[in-house]
This record gives C-alpha cells, structure tokens and sequence, in this order.
C-alpha cells in the first residue's frame, strides 16, 4: 500500500494541477510532519515556494490548493495557517483501517522498493595480524544496520568486507614467522602462534632494531608478490589466524560478510595503471605514475596527486579501491556502492571516485557513496583509550558491557526478590549488553562524535536500548498475564481509537514505512533509532493511560491488537539495527 505521506502528496499535487493548471505536474509538495499536535498531523509548504512565480501572497496560493484538495477520505478539512502552510490532520476512521489493514502484513506496511538493485556494502575491514578495535565499531555496526535495510527494502545486497591482508608489513611479519616458528613455511597444518597482536608488535621490534632484518623483511615482500610457495604458505597461515578472531567478534555482533581483502584485486593493478595512461589521465611525476586531482590542491595552490604506482613499482590503497570499483561494477553488477568508513578517509575517496569517474568507469546509473561517521569519545572528551593510552580492543568492550549488563540484572534480580536460571541471567546479560553498544553507537548521528558511556547506554531510563527492550517486554507481560496468544486474535480483530494516547500511538505506528523509506535513501539510521524511542515513549504513555487486560470488549480486544502491533514494529525496527529483543528481563 501507498505510505499516507505518498497518498497525501499525490493528492496536493493533483489539487496544484488543478488550481494552476497542468505545468505544475511534477511540482514536489513538501510535506512533513507536524511539529506541534494543534498544527496537525502533518504541514504542507507548496505555496511559499510558488509565490514568485505566480505572484501571488502565499495564503492566497494556499487557499486556492485547499478549494481543489479532495482528502475527506484521509483527513479532516484542511487549513491554510501561517504565511501559506496548509495544515493536515489525519480521520480517526482512516487510521482505524490503516492498522487493521496491516494486522495481516508480515511487513507491517512497509511496501518493498519499487525497483530491486544490486547494492554493495563495504563495511567493517579490518586489518590481518592487528586486533579488532573501537575504531572498527563504528563501521561494522553502522554498515550492518544499513545493509539489513537495504536487504529488507528487497535489493540484492552484497556485503563486503575489505580487510587490509597484503602490504609491506606482510613481508616483516613473515620474516619473523620464519625465524621463530620455521616450520610454519613448511608444514600442512595451521600454527596456532597464540597473540596475534603480541606477535605483529615483537616483529615490529625486531624490525626497527635490526637492519638486517630489515631487508629480509623485503625480500619476503619481493617473494610474496612473485607467488613462492612457502612464503605464500605463511602470508595464508597469518591471515586465517586473523580470520578466525574477527569471526568471534561478528558472531557476537550477530554480523555476516563476505571476505573480499586487498589482495583479491592484485593481479588486476597493472591493468588500472594502463588504461589510466590510455585515457590520458596518468602523470609521472618524481618518478611515481599520478593522476591530479581537479579541485584539490596543497597549501602552495597546487593541484593534489593521487599516486596510483609509486615510484619503485609498488601500489597503495587507492590503485586497490580504484580496482575495486571497476570489478564492482563490471563483474558484480553494482548499481549503489556504499563505502562506511571514518570521516578522516573523505579526501581519500573523493579523490578515488573522481578519477574512477574522469576515467569514465562509473555509468550515469551507477551511484557510489561514501558514508563517513565521526570519532567514538572517552567521557573525558578525547579519542577513546585505555587507561594505559592504548586503543581499546572490541573484544573488551563487548566483555565489559555484557558483565556491566550481568551486574545490572542481578542487583534488579535482587531488589526484586526474584529468582532466575543461570541461563536467563547469561541471555539477558548478553542481549542487553550488546544491543546497548550497537544502540548507543546507531542512534547518534553518524556524522558526530559520540561519547562512549557504559552507565549511559546501560540506562533504562532515556533513549537506550534498554528502555526500548523493556516496553517490548510490556507488550509480551500483558500477553502472559492475560494468558493469551496476540497471534490467535486473528484479522477480524477490530482497532477503536477513543482516547488521545492510543490516537498518537496509532498515527505513530504507521510512520514506520515513511521512516525506513528515508533511512535506506540518506543512509542515516540515527532516524531509525528515534522513531522507535519515540514509539516506545508513547506506547508507555497508552500502557499508563489505558488500561488493556481491565477494559470491557470490544475495547479489550482492540487496544490487546494496538500492543501487538507495537511488540511487532519494535522488534522488527529493532531487528533492522541489527538488534535482538527479549521477552522477559
């Protein structure tokens, strides 16, 4: 079905037509929520931006839209307010058949994209032989939730993990591996080398302390590259230890990806470097094959390069992601590549995708977006860090905010006098626990810094993930209480909306199609998080205002169907975040 917005603009258009004749097909009403319940349900701006060109004040341009504006079967009769808005306020029988039309909708409403695209996600990346960090929580979580979005709204998402598995550094790590454990270049069997980290930093030890071992650490380099077998053979050992620890993360994060490192794209970096000089955008310049950057230059004015070979031959990360758009696009079939990395790589890719562009490698149907995000932050305001100044590994703080969560449970538990199996504490503790972190990181806006606080994200009390968990809970206690089954009470279940809270519930949860509709197009699923905060606010508001098991049918039956509706939208809202919910707590 038609979203009520969609429905409502469609009908301002046909009033605009009608008013002014057919050259204002194709004029976009702006129409939003309202901002204050006397305005409202919704406002439409169409006059203020046509008063110029039809010189007319903006009421009066207002007032001839409202004259041709049929909507008796939408909302009430419309008003023009203010310097020419005109103001919406939805009928209590149509929000009434809205929800009951939706009982049945597996999907609640939300109709699937007009047209399904094969989208890529380039998410999380990590590097082999280095710990997952906090600076990695930002874009797994980030790039999960909108990937489950996407997938949801019906395109072909393909989601990719771009792990940094070749480099320089490679040829360090497997000297060192060559020199304490020989026989991992030799034998069939995986080495289990323990830390991988304590490994990556006594190879850098040696590295730094010993020139000799500095040039063996380059020849491992020139080995790798020409393809020897053993050194192949231990680049592969490091990078499936490196693999089975992100595994144990992104189990955690109930996270799934597919593994594309930089080293998938080698044998296709020499063929970038020609055709670049075939179109005539490759430069030599200090030796190194570059491209200059149109609308980027240093501090002397000049024009910015991106180096695409270096000046020995060698190639750096933007010849692999130039790689890997072409493949993305040619071999993948992409229509949309969503890049979720940190604010700090925007040059980066913006120089990238020009060049891919003056190259002429991406088609006017083919869009690519960078989605940057900002820093995770210390309660004291700076970059978040150990006590110790080192960077926090995720393991940790996944750890900490599962026991932070036990600790919580059980003091509840206690003060409560309840009695609870070791298995609902564990559960409850770690779905709390990580839904807090994915929650507190989501319903930022991506673009800002945030401030990492465990008393904050663990609250039951605010925007948390907590507080949205507990009114799912509600909505399944008042399901145990009542001993009924919400799924038994059938599509001849009715809706009747007499009181103001059950009202502003009801007009809130068909915002639900509206809301994901904006997420999957700006990419911003901070819009997610408050449409479920505030969902969850006034359901609370009906619980308190309208009693549900005590009420007289039909009435009884009617607000037992606006709780299932809500226990739906939340976990299935929650679900999109990349969020698990709980029956009990």
């Amino acid at each position: 079905m038609n979203s009520t917005k969609e429905q409502l603009k469609d009908k301002l258009q046909q009033a605009l037509v009608a008013a002014f004749g057919t050259e204002y097909i194709g004029v976009d009403p702006i129409l939003v929520p309202a901002s204050n319940p006397k305005f409202g349900d919704y406002q439409a701006n169409v006059a203020l931006s046509l008063a110029k060109r039809l010189g007319q004040q903006p009421r009066a341009i207002a007032q001839q839209i409202v004259d041709k504006l049929d909507i008796s079967d939408l909302c009430k009769p419309p008003e023009v307010a203010g310097p020419g808005f005109i103001n919406l306020k939805l009928q209590t029988e149509y929000l009434e058949a809205q929800l009951n039309a939706i009982q049945a909708d597996p999907r609640l409403g939300v109709a699937k994209a007009k047209t399904s695209k094969r989208e890529i996600v380039d998410f999380s990346s990590p590097n082999i032989a280095k710990e997952m960090h906090v600076g990695h929580l930002r874009s797994t979580i980030i790039g999960d939730c909108i990937a489950r979005i996407l997938e949801f709204q019906g395109h072909d998402v393909l989601r990719l993990n771009h792990v940094g598995d070749w480099g320089t550094q490679f040829g360090m790590l497997i000297a060192y591996l060559r020199e304490v454990y020989p026989e991992a270049l030799t034998t069939a069997n995986a080495l289990d080398i323990g830390d991988l980290v304590a490994f990556y930093r006594q190879a850098k030890v040696r590295f730094d302390a010993d020139a000799a071992f500095q040039e063996a650490a380059r020849q491992e380099v020139v080995r790798l590259q020409a393809g020897a077998e053993d050194t192949l053979h231990a680049w592969k050992l490091l990078v499936e230890q490196s693999r089975r620890e992100f595994q144990v993360i992104y189990d955690l994060l109930d996270v799934h990806l597919v593994e594309r490192g930089e080293s998938f794209y080698n044998p296709l970096l020499p063929q970038v470097v020609e055709d670049l000089d075939k179109a005539g955008l490759l430069v030599e310049d200090q030796g190194a094959k570059v491209v200059f950057l149109e609308g980027f230059t240093n501090k002397e004015g000049e024009p910015l390069p991106l180096i695409v070979q270096k000046s020995d031959g060698g190639y750096n990360y933007a010849t692999t992601d130039l790689a890997a758009i072409r493949y993305r696009i040619e071999q993948d079939h992409a229509k949309r590549i969503i890049y979720v990395t940190d604010a700090g790589q925007s040059n980066h890719f913006a120089g990238v995708l020009q060049v891919a562009r003056r190259a002429g490698w991406i088609g006017d149907d083919v869009e690519l977006i960078h989605v940057p995000f900002g820093l995770v932050l210390g309660e004291d305001g700076k970059k978040f860090k150990t006590r110790s100044g080192d960077t926090v590994r995720l393991r940790d703080l996944l750890d900490e905010a599962i026991a932070r969560a036990r600790t919580d449970l059980e003091t509840r538990l206690e003060a409560e006098g309840r009695e609870e199996t070791e298995e609902f504490k564990a559960r409850v503790a770690q779905v709390v626990g990580i839904d807090a972190v994915k929650y507190a990181d989501l319903s930022q806006n991506r673009t800002s810094d945030y401030v990492f606080s465990y008393d904050r994200m663990l609250s039951l009390k605010g925007n948390t993930a907590p507080y949205m968990l507990y009114a799912y809970v509600r909505t399944q206690g008042i399901s145990r209480e009542g001993n009924i089954d919400y799924e038994q009470l059938g599509a001849d279940a009715k809706i009747l909306l007499r009181e103001d809270t059950e009202l502003t519930l009801a007009k809130h949860l068909l915002q639900l199609d509206e809301v994901i509709a904006d997420v999957e197009q700006d990419l911003m699923p901070h819009r997610l998080c408050e449409y479920l905060y505030q969902l969850s606010d006034k359901f609370n508001k009906f619980y308190e205002n309208c009693p549900v098991l005590k009420s007289e049918e039909p009435v009884r039956t009617s607000r037992l169907v606006l709780c299932n509706l809500t226990a739906r939208t939340l976990k299935l809202g929650l679900s999109l975040l990349g969020l698990q919910v709980l029956e009990r707590m």
